[in-house]
């Protein structure tokens, strides 16, 4: 083969390749040394073989070979075809990620993804690299489509009727035959199933109309789409309503006797202004010796939600409870949530309960877990609690200081611990009856939050701790635990060099209570600085996202080694897993299975998962609503995001986000800096950065794509 041209001498580079991959392929599975190759192709000049050996390592740069040793190599049969997720991107760099690896994601171009849709299953095959450029993929097989119902408005144009997708990173409309739109009309919002994916590039995505939202801009119509968009539920299923209403709420004389009874003591319960269910309520009374017994009493679901039912089965697959900005869609039915199983003022109630004997000092001398019957003598509003701790008369005013002084000391003692100090202020509005927005405030964690806050974490750390912590040798029974791992070292370091520019210090390296000393230090003094908003942003992206698992690792954010969840049973279906393993242990029950309650950990922490980012869509859309009557008005604002695309700017006066498009910065040539959060000129060398200052007008406020978009006015 080579000897026609004297060993391969005079053999060009896209010959010599052409050789090599038919030899490699010929024996996929052997592995092949320099001078097997050279005396299977015949390769006998110098040049020649220097030639291979070049054009190989090139081969497995292009990861189309594997090196075995430095003189050896074999075709690769890893890496070439894989499975994975598709994830599609609004700026068009498209990635895909590889089934359980740890390797990183791979770019998939648009011309290269088969239209694929964000979080579709597919498979895709690496490309060669191009001048040691980043690695690509593409898509040529699409296995399972992540989703097939999507939300969106009818539009009606020349007798084609289309819908496209609001929130979703698509790439066109769906058509939908007018026979298919059963009775949708121009302008209305409706839930489409695609009922025929395009099989060639040209083809067309066609869809069914299966329900209609209402019109397009009315505000029932906008929630229920943002729920809908989700795949989370608007309403309620009328066979689950009416088991609610055959449960009886009567307090039977087997329930007294089985039961602890609390009804003599002082009891109540903390809770928002506008909140109808009541999880959890505080008891205190001195004891003879002078120490204080604290319970903390929580809604006995479980009595009445009995596992496998109709109301139970509704409740796992919905798994937590979401609250949108006017509206609450529960977990369970109303007749449960809002009456039979909340802890109401002047009601006798069935309660499962962690009651601490302390001492002024907050230290737990005991502790017991007891099924109990209670009766709250006051239902206070954050408001009212606050108002008593900061001096204000008021009934039980003593009770609620002393539970403050407690609460306090627990909290200054987990501080100190290693637990992270975030106080994150969260958006509120106040809406009018037709769903509009009036005002816009926020709501901040004062000290009637934090005592409720504390008590609640330490009935979760010693529920959790009464079964997870077991003797050397031991193995624990299954309970459902919250963990927090541990933060991303490598987005800690870029804090820790970002910090620098405005002065502060970090410590990323030692043991876990000192780095965390270190956050703490570092959040509590930028508090009241013109960058702090800025550096808690920055320092969240370096957390992991908490979850639910039987696995423990503990939780990091809160430096305790056990957690769970058993506070909030009427809007989280983790804890009345947890009631009930609870309930089955004190009975002298078997561990449950390990496998069937990590299978609902993982399904109740994505359901937490979108019903966040439902909340969040539903607190942009009010926002974007909001500033409507503010377009072309000017603002002082701060820039809170930085993208290739633009830059994110947040408003002082009322913390609304919009965004400076790059087709606006038509000043210069902008480079986007991802390291150090800021896009830079080329031509003139200006710089916007995270945190910086400037003056915005409010341009546009797109309601459909719950978009604000903000022009500079100027750059201070």
């Amino acid at each position: 083969m080579g000897k026609g041209k004297k060993g391969g001498k005079y053999m060009k580079k896209k010959e010599m390749a052409l050789l090599l991959t038919d030899f490699f392929q010929k024996e996929p599975n052997r592995t092949f040394t320099f001078k097997e190759i050279f005396r299977g192709l015949h390769l006998e000049s110098h040049p020649a073989k220097m030639l291979a050996i070049d054009i190989m390592e090139e081969m497995a740069w292009d990861d189309f070979l594997s090196r075995v040793t430095d003189s050896s190599y074999r075709l690769n049969l890893k890496g070439q075809t894989m499975e994975g997720t598709f994830i599609r991107k609004r700026t068009g760099k498209n990635s895909f990620q590889p089934d359980g690896t740890d390797q990183p994601e791979v770019f998939v171009a648009e011309r290269n993804s088969m239209y694929a849709l964000d979080g579709d299953r597919v498979r895709v095959t690496m490309m060669a690299r191009r001048n040691h450029h980043i690695r690509e993929a593409v898509v040529t097989e699409i296995l399972e489509r992540k989703k097939s119902q999507f939300v969106g408005t009818v539009n009606i144009e020349h007798d084609t009727a289309y819908v496209a997708p609001e929130g979703e990173h698509t790439y066109r409309d769906i058509i939908v035959p007018k026979r298919m739109l059963h009775k949708a009309k121009k302008g209305e919002k409706v839930i489409v199933r695609v009922i025929e994916w395009p099989k060639e590039e040209r083809g067309h995505i066609v869809g069914e109309v299966i329900a209609i939202l209402g019109k397009s801009g009315e505000n029932n119509t906008e929630m229920h789409a943002i729920l809908a968009q989700y795949g989370l539920p608007y309403e309620y299923p009328k066979n689950v309503e009416e088991a609610a209403n055959k449960i009886s709420a009567e307090i039977t004389p087997e329930d007294y006797a089985e039961r602890e009874d609390f009804r003599e003591v002082f009891t109540c319960t903390i809770d928002p202004h506008d909140a109808k269910d009541f999880d959890d309520a505080l008891s205190f009374r001195v004891l003879e010796n002078g120490l204080y017994e604290v319970g903390v009493h929580i809604a006995d679901v479980s009595h009445y939600v009995k596992e496998g039912s109709v109301i139970d089965k509704e409740a796992q697959k919905r798994a937590t409870s979401i609250y949108l900005v006017d509206r609450t869609i529960p977990m369970l039915p109303e007749r449960l949530c809002n009456f039979i199983c909340s802890l109401r003022p002047d009601e006798e109630k069935l309660a499962y309960s962690a009651i601490f004997t302390m001492t002024p000092g907050a230290e737990i001398k005991e502790w017991r877990l007891r099924h109990t019957v209670i009766r709250s003598n006051r239902r206070f509003t954050y408001e009212e609690a606050q108002a008593l701790i900061e001096g204000q008369e008021g009934d039980y005013k003593n009770e609620i200081n002393i539970l403050w002084s407690l609460a306090k000391q627990l909290r200054e003692k987990r501080l100190a611990n290693g637990a992270v100090n975030f106080d994150r202020e969260e958006m509120r509005f106040d809406i009018d009856e037709s769903g509009k927005p009036v005002r816009c405030y926020f709501k901040v964690s004062r000290e009637a939050n934090k005592l409720i806050e504390e008590f609640m974490l330490l009935a979760n750390r010693s529920v959790a701790e009464s079964i997870g912590k077991v003797k050397k040798g031991g193995k624990a029974k299954t309970l459902p635990y919250r963990i927090h791992d541990v933060p991303d070292m490598t987005k800690m370091e870029t804090l820790r060099d970002f910090i620098v520019k405005f002065g502060y210090k970090l410590k990323t390296a030692g043991t876990r209570a000192a780095v965390t000393r270190s956050l703490n230090t570092l959040l509590s003094d930028i508090q009241g600085k013109s960058e702090q908003k800025l550096i808690e942003t920055v320092a969240l992206r370096a957390m992991m996202k908490a979850k639910y698992s039987v696995h423990n690792i503990g939780h990091y954010g809160l430096a305790f080694d056990y957690y769970t969840h058993f506070t909030s049973p009427i809007r989280r279906y983790p804890d009345t897993m947890v009631h009930r393993l609870l309930t089955r242990y004190q009975n002298g029950g078997r561990s449950a299975s390990e496998q069937k309650y990590e299978a609902l950990c993982e399904h109740s922490s994505d359901m937490e998962v979108l019903a966040a980012q439902a909340e969040r869509d539903s607190i942009k859309y009010k926002m974007v609503e909001f500033m409507q009557k503010f377009i072309g008005q000017e603002f002082t604002a701060h820039i809170s995001g930085v993208a290739s695309y633009g830059i994110y700017c947040e408003i002082d006066e009322n913390h609304c986000e919009g965004m400076v498009p790059m087709r606006d910065l038509n000043n210069d040539y902008y480079e986007f800096d991802e390291k150090n959060y800021c896009l830079r000129g080329r031509r003139r060398h200006n710089k916007y950065s995270l945190g910086d200052e400037v003056r915005i007008k409010v341009a546009a406020a797109n309601i459909d794509k719950r978009q604000l978009d903000f022009v500079l006015v100027d750059k201070k």
